[in-house]
């Protein structure tokens, strides 16, 4: 999903692609602020290789530095798994009633198992077997530091399609159970989460390689933190790009998977989809159709432009989305409550609201951006700026500077509302989120401030509010 910063190109050049940024994108933390400053070059005496794009090191960390990293690292993981201890069919986490040491896992999911790795690995192989195999649209992406442009193919859409049609065909004919992922759930992470370390360290090694271009981020030399972050910034093997496939397809549509295979859980214990269950897997699928719809959008993303890809992105990709952002599926089948008519009528408003926010402004945005003479945008007022760009003032960006935020964590909200109030463990999405949107708009702030100067404090004294407008 992405949330594009409302800064556009003059009409009278051709636009800029728009620096956006995605919630699937984010990895699991948000980051720290901070100003880059480059180091001079790298003695080459070392007999390190030189990246195509620069030698230079970096100095600028970012997560508070390799300590952070480290913590990031190791607390990812537990926070996953974390999440299925502390809420699962055992027992679930109360704020009334906190546990005074932490809990054992769930009594029927095991921590491991062969046939959840070779499931995991299956799964992979075949996310690149359908990408490889189906059809898709060919875009170049933006213009790497080296002045060259790399091109890609996108068809997440087509393996979301057939992915779909063989699990429908599987559940209708019994000869797939999708239910299975619900008692595997914690051996499948536990293959997921070597998977990403696997990966990360691969890509880490390789990035030494000759003619690697580097991540300005991820080369300081500390071994630790340019694993974490990420070392090589556009990794690929034989044309296929690594990056750019991990990003949507197979965490993204394997999250749906989970989310499906809860429901069939819940099918075959009671004979019927819950409504609060259908809302679920009915929101987040639309997130998925929208994320994979406009795919093309994931080649200005920050995370493909200017990051490497290391754990962050690694594990962010393949391990963080699909099994915490499923967490409320999970919840629904273990513990699910009944809701009124009036309480789902009410979710499904919040997330209209917050889908209408979110795509409209958006959409506003990315049309002002390519077509600012369209009628649909062409009255619309702006703040010139002395980089010749122009700053929306006006619709839905007069409202708020992130409004487009304001809509997706309205979309979260509708998300973990049908999970009722009796626990507090699902709607850790919500308040994850909600810092991680809140942290992104200081540092957006900060940045736009050094690149616009005095011209962001105009744009900041007419467009007051920050994310909540009269609130925030």
């Amino acid at each position: 999903r992405t949330a594009v910063r409302a800064s556009v190109s003059p009409r009278s050049f051709r636009p800029s692609p728009a620096m956006v940024t995605t919630r699937r994108q984010s990895g699991a933390v948000p980051r720290q602020t901070a100003k880059a400053a480059a180091s001079p070059p790298s003695s080459p005496g070392r007999g390190r290789a030189k990246s195509k794009s620069s030698s230079a090191k970096t100095t600028h960390y970012e997560f508070m530095g390799p300590p952070g990293a480290l913590a990031i690292i190791l607390g990812l993981p537990a926070v996953c798994y974390g999440l299925v201890f502390f809420c699962n069919e055992d027992a679930c986490l109360r704020l009334d009633s906190l546990p005074t040491e932490f809990p054992d896992p769930p009594k029927n999911m095991p921590l491991f198992s062969v046939d959840a790795c070779l499931v995991f690995l299956g799964w992979m192989a075949f996310c690149v077997a359908a990408h490889a195999a189906l059809p898709g649209v060919i875009k170049q992406g933006t213009v790497l530091p080296d002045g060259s442009r790399l091109t890609y193919k996108l068809n997440g859409l087509a393996v979301l399609t057939l992915t779909l049609a063989i699990a429908g065909v599987g559940v209708h004919t019994e000869t797939l159970d999708l239910s299975w992922v619900h008692l595997n759930f914690l051996a499948l992470l536990t293959a997921g989460v070597a998977f990403a370390f696997a990966l990360s360290f691969a890509l880490f090694f390789c990035s030494f390689g000759k003619k690697k271009m580097l991540a300005k981020g991820g080369n300081t030399g500390n071994h630790l933190y340019d694993f974490f972050i990420g070392r090589e910034l556009n990794p690929r093997v034989k044309g296929f790009d690594l990056k750019v496939f991990c990003e949507l397809t197979p965490g993204l549509i394997g999250w749906l998977l989970l989310d499906l295979g809860f429901a069939h859980a819940q099918f075959k214990r009671t004979g019927s989809i819950s409504p609060a269950m259908a809302l679920v897997c009915l929101f987040q699928g639309v997130y998925v159709l929208d994320a994979l719809w406009f795919e093309p959008a994931i080649l200005t993303t920050m995370d493909v432009t200017t990051d490497g890809f290391g754990f962050m992105l690694a594990f962010g990709d393949l391990v963080w989305v699909p099994f915490t952002y499923s967490l409320q599926a999970r919840y629904i089948l273990e513990r699910g409550e009944s809701l009124q008519t009036p309480t789902l009528l009410a979710i499904v408003a919040v997330k209209l609201l917050g889908y209408a926010i979110f795509r409209g402004s958006n959409g506003q945005k990315n049309l002002f951006r390519t077509d600012p003479e369209d009628k649909r945008v062409a009255h619309l007022k702006y703040l010139p700026t002395r980089r010749g760009t122009r700053l929306l003032i006006d619709g839905w960006w007069g409202i708020a500077r992130h409004v487009n935020y304001l809509g997706d964590w309205l979309m979260a909200w509708a998300w973990c509302l049908p999970c009722g109030f009796n626990h507090v463990v699902p709607y850790f999405y919500v308040v994850y989120f909600g810092v991680l949107l809140f942290h992104r708009d200081l540092r957006d702030g900060e940045q736009c401030e050094l690149k616009y100067g005095e011209d962001w404090k105009k744009y900041c004294a007419i467009v007051k509010y920050r994310l909540i407008p009269y609130v925030y």
